[in-house]
C-alpha cells in the first residue's frame, strides 16, 4: 500500500475511536526504522488498546500486516509497527514524560512534521 495513503488509512482509525492530538512526523532518512511516526493518545488503557485494535483491523482489512505490535499487555504505550509507518498511542502522562515530539518533532533537526 502507498504510504501516504496508510498514513491516512492510520489517522482515521484513530479518529474513528476518538484518538487525541494525533501528530504524524516525517523521519524519513533521520531514522533507520521507519520513515514515519504517528503519534495519538487515549485517555486509559482501555481507549488505547481500542485505538491500536483498530489501527490493527484497518491495515488487515487493507492487505497491510503488522510486523510487531508491543505494550499491548499494560496499555500505556502501544506500539504499531507497519514498516514504513511507526504508531505510538499513549496515555497522555506517558506521552507527556518521553515526549516523543520533542525528539522526533519541530524542535528537533531528526525530523518534520508532515
Amino acid at each position: 500500500m502507498e504510504r501516504e495513503k496508510l498514513k491516512q488509512l492510520v489517522i482515521d482509525a484513530l479518529e474513528d475511536i476518538k484518538g487525541a492530538d494525533i501528530r504524524a512526523l516525517d523521519v524519513e532518512g533521520k531514522s533507520s526504522v521507519t520513515d514515519i511516526m504517528i503519534i495519538a493518545s487515549g485517555n486509559t488503557a482501555r481507549q488505547v488498546k481500542a485505538l491500536a485494535d483498530n489501527v490493527i483491523e484497518k491495515a488487515k482489512e487493507a492487505g497491510v500486516r503488522p510486523l510487531g505490535v508491543e505494550g499491548a499487555e499494560h496499555g500505556e504505550w502501544i506500539l504499531v509497527d507497519l514498516g514504513d509507518i511507526v504508531v505510538h498511542i499513549m496515555q497522555p502522562a506517558v506521552r507527556d514524560f518521553y515526549n516523543l515530539e520533542k525528539l522526533w518533532g519541530e524542535e528537533s533537526p531528526a525530523a518534520r512534521e508532515v
